[in-house]
């Protein structure tokens, strides 16, 4: 038996975490994984060679690579141990209100500010709540709902990715009028809302590695929530509609790029465990 940790460069999320569990979950060799997203690694407890778990992770473009193999023997590494209490569970249940309740109220700001940043932060929102959901489902399912589930996320995320670019696009050619205090208004309740979801996970941000991925993903809500704020102050400041168009195409694309992972991992086709047709 092996310890093999895995450099994942461009995991930032729990949503990414998912995807590359459900890339794994066919291969037999695998006895156990462990994730650290804030600092990007992962670390496998498996049999037979390290190289057949990277094959799996590489069509990702999660820039993964092969950091130690250790036998369990000369590793005195402590593992992380799974935790789901209650409390834990409660939390969780929150933050995904809070996150889907925050996409309804940037989509209808968003419109009626005609701000591309904001609804392009709440299609993320919608984005991040929908993976949840699906990777929910998909607990206890059989290999082909798992990659059926990813298929039906990734298409998901990538319309909503559609939708926020084509809007940029209507109003970079027919013009836009951003009101800039209904952006900055909304976005600060937003960032309220995030860092709300990060006082609720204070006590937790050291502990199991969903907990800490949560932190990571509301530390990146707050980032994104910043950013429209700040594009609605130059809107303000300058009477132009090019901050809000910029911010609003940079959040688009993390949502793409989310939805091409997943799509990626649900189009792999790996042999199936012994039992599924």
């Amino acid at each position: 038996m092996k310890r093999t940790l895995f450099q994942i460069s461009k995991m930032d999320c729990p949503s990414e975490e998912q995807i590359i569990r459900m890339s794994l979950v066919s291969l037999k060799s695998i006895r156990k994984l462990e994730f650290d997203i804030p600092k990007r690694i992962m670390a496998a407890t498996h049999e037979g060679s390290e190289i057949d778990i990277l094959n799996r992770i590489t069509p990702l473009n999660f820039d993964a690579r092969v950091i130690s193999t250790l036998s369990l023997e000369e590793n005195n590494l402590p593992l992380i141990e799974s935790q789901n209490s209650e409390d834990e569970s409660r939390i969780l249940k929150i933050l995904l209100g809070i996150n889907f309740l925050m996409f309804v109220v940037e989509l209808i700001a968003g419109l009626n500010a005609q701000s591309t940043g904001l609804i392009s932060d709440s299609f993320d929102m919608a984005a991040d709540a929908v993976v949840y959901g699906i990777s929910l489902y998909a607990v206890g399912k059989t290999l082909s709902h798992q990659q059926r589930a990813a298929a039906l996320s990734g298409w998901f995320q990538f319309s909503l990715a559609g939708l926020a670019f084509l809007e940029i696009l209507r109003r970079l050619f027919f013009g836009s009028d951003p009101n800039s205090q209904l952006m900055i208004g909304v976005s600060i309740i937003a960032l309220i809302a995030n860092v709300t979801c990060l006082y609720l996970l204070m006590k937790h941000r050291n502990g199991a590695v969903h907990m800490r991925a949560s932190w990571v993903f509301s530390t990146n809500d707050v980032i994104a929530n910043t950013g429209v704020i700040i594009a609605g102050v130059l809107v303000y400041y300058t009477q132009s509609p090019w901050p809000d168009l910029i911010i609003g195409t940079l959040v688009s694309i993390v949502v793409t790029r989310g939805a091409i992972s997943i799509l990626n991992l649900s189009k792999t086709r790996h042999p199936l465990p012994e039992g599924e047709l």
